[in-house]
């Protein structure tokens, strides 16, 4: 299982993304509910509860290996389950959130988007999410047993984000040289 994790200032297009008609099901809303546009402007009025914090907007996808097709394509419990964990273990709590499965992709998929303004109008906050992220993700995928990618080889290098797509150039171009190497100096 891997999180990608996406912060922005715009739920209205967030929202509709996530919720585009033929590609998706929306699982589970709390705190919003509606039409994709009535549920933005229910995410956009609980952040006037803190004009503090720039970008509101929580939206992470959590994609699955093709190898578990098979269990979590058919188990929407499954998903929600994973996807309620995974929120629960990043401190996503007590806020507005709507949790919607996509199917336009060869592999699972689920989108999460949520406010980072809390009920109590407090930010839920972001401090080292993308290792927290990694973190979380290899427990649920080992309490889940689900499918541990073998490496690095398959990853899909001009879908990622440009902090990630750095790394994967680094590992790439180390992986070439160091056989060529005769000693580190």
């Amino acid at each position: 299982m891997i999180g990608k994790i996406v912060k922005g200032t715009s739920f209205s297009r967030c929202v509709n993304y996530v919720l585009k008609e033929d590609k998706s099901r929306l699982l589970k809303a709390v705190g919003v509910y509606g039409s994709p546009e009535e549920i933005a402007e229910q995410f956009e009025l609980q952040t006037l509860l803190n004009d503090k914090v720039k970008n509101t907007v929580g939206h992470i996808s959590l994609s699955f290996s093709a190898e578990d097709g098979d269990r979590i394509r058919d188990d929407d419990g499954l998903m929600l389950r994973i996807a309620h964990d995974y929120m629960k273990l990043m401190g996503i709590e007590n806020t507005q959130f709507i949790i919607a499965r996509h199917t336009d992709r060869d592999h699972p998929h689920c989108h999460i988007v949520y406010n980072r303004v809390d009920n109590d109008g407090r930010t839920i906050s972001d401090k080292n999410d993308r290792y927290r992220n990694e973190k979380v993700c290899k427990m649920l995928t080992a309490r889940y047993r689900l499918h541990f990618a073998e490496g690095k080889e398959h990853v899909n290098f001009m879908r990622l984000r440009h902090h990630d797509r750095v790394k994967y150039f680094i590992y790439h171009a180390l992986k070439r040289e160091v056989p060529n190497a005769r000693k580190l100096e």
